[in-house]
């Protein structure tokens, strides 16, 4: 009887360390270079009223990822393979999406761990980010990947936020004023909003925490409460640290400080703390970025598997992943800008086609759902914030559009 005990115990404690790390690994794959940079400039421009474009940004995401993660963890199937059971073909279009957007964001995943490195440490970018790749690779190959990835994402991202907390208080930031504005906003931007959601919840990212949950065997109909959670928590991680960089280059920018350096966010940091505040943002822009190679990572070769493939096997592509992604930084320094756009033309496209798929499921196909009533709140929610997705799913293609005709 004792034996018995302890097994379910043990159990249930790998699930509960599992579905940490599939939270913390969607908070920390929305937490990449590219969100600091956006969080600082976007202050910058905006002041305390960028206050209100965050909090409109949580929720719009908080709705997007309270539906992605209980549309795939109670029908235990991953998004591809939700696409491919609706209309055949659609589930690897999909899949082509996200892993070329992969392949490309982790190229500039890795070149912000160099620059992290660089600016923590004082090492030649190339070398810290031919490390921090080596890094990435060694938790795949461990033994225990799963484990190594769960427990290294909730240290990194604990270790970001505890940094931000310090170089927000140094910033004495006007809290009055961001108060004020998260409510009652000076200005209104909707074109920041929508690049926020797409920053937050477009990509692989979208799918990073869901499709990790699905290894943690907390799937299905019973587990329902244990997924809403998981999935709001986890996007409240990447609230509170994008509140909490917010008000660190708020406190700087009210201080009467102009930024206009090529790296605006160093330099906030330099003025809030001096020299620490230099090495606190080598650190926070390092660990934002080797989580984000992680995320991308996995997520991306979640996209070319099934949930059928052996773990070991999937490891190992994850590590050719990355070994193919860190040889074409270490040729060329960076993902070269026009493949960028073309990849966040494809965070476009995916957020609309796969948030469409997922809704589809909901409504329509209780077979793949093990017969689960969809709350139908959470349906409009869904459907209203889709609406949103097709918006920026447009603003890409235009976009693309005139890089091609450039």
């Amino acid at each position: 009887m004792a034996e018995g005990s302890t097994k379910l115990n043990l159990s249930s404690s790998a699930r509960r360390s599992a579905l940490l790390g599939a939270m913390f690994l969607m908070a920390t794959s929305a937490i990449g270079p590219g969100f600091i940079t956006q969080t600082t400039v976007f202050t910058a421009q905006l002041g305390a009223a960028f206050a209100f474009a965050i909090l409109a940004s949580i929720l719009i995401d908080i709705a997007v990822q309270m539906n992605v993660w209980r549309v795939i963890g109670v029908s235990g199937l991953r998004a591809q393979e939700l696409g491919n059971r609706v209309i055949p073909g659609v589930g690897w279009f999909l899949a082509g999406l996200v892993f070329l957007g992969g392949v490309v964001f982790n190229i500039g995943n890795i070149a912000g761990t160099g620059l992290g490195a660089n600016a923590m440490l004082g090492v030649d970018p190339k070398i810290g980010g031919a490390i921090s790749a080596v890094i990435a690779i060694l938790i795949f190959v461990s033994k225990r990947a799963g484990m190594a990835l769960d427990r290294i994402v909730v240290l990194l991202g604990a270790i970001m936020i505890l940094l931000m907390i310090y170089v927000a208080i140094v910033a004495a930031p006007p809290l009055g004023d961001a108060l004020k504005n998260t409510f009652l906003p000076e200005q209104v931007d909707f074109l920041i909003i929508t690049t926020l959601v797409g920053g937050t919840v477009g990509g692989y990212i979208t799918y990073a925490g869901a499709h990790r949950m699905l290894d943690s065997g907390a799937t299905g109909v019973e587990h329902v409460r244990q997924i809403t959670r998981s999935s709001v928590i986890g996007i409240i991680v990447t609230g509170v640290m994008r509140v909490l960089l917010f008000l660190a280059i708020l406190g700087v920018v009210a201080g009467g400080t102009v930024l206009s350096s090529d790296n605006m966010a160093a330099e906030a940091f330099g003025a809030a703390a001096g020299e620490i505040g230099m090495r606190v943002f080598g650190i926070v822009l390092w660990a934002a970025a080797i989580t984000s190679v992680i995320g991308a990572s996995f997520t991306s070769v979640s996209f070319i598997t099934s949930s059928k493939t052996p773990e070991r096997k999937r490891n190992l592509i994850t590590v050719v992943f990355i070994v193919v992604c860190g040889t074409v930084y270490l040729f060329l320094g960076q993902a070269p800008q026009q493949l960028l756009i073309f990849a966040g033309a494809f965070n476009g496209l995916i957020l609309p086609v796969g948030f469409g798929v997922l809704l589809w499921v909901a409504w329509r196909r209780r077979d793949l759902m093990n017969g689960y009533d969809y709350p139908k709140w959470l349906l409009i929610v869904g459907v209203v914030t889709w609406l949103l997705t097709l918006f920026l799913g447009w603003t890409s293609i235009m976009g693309l559009a005139q890089l091609w005709s450039a």
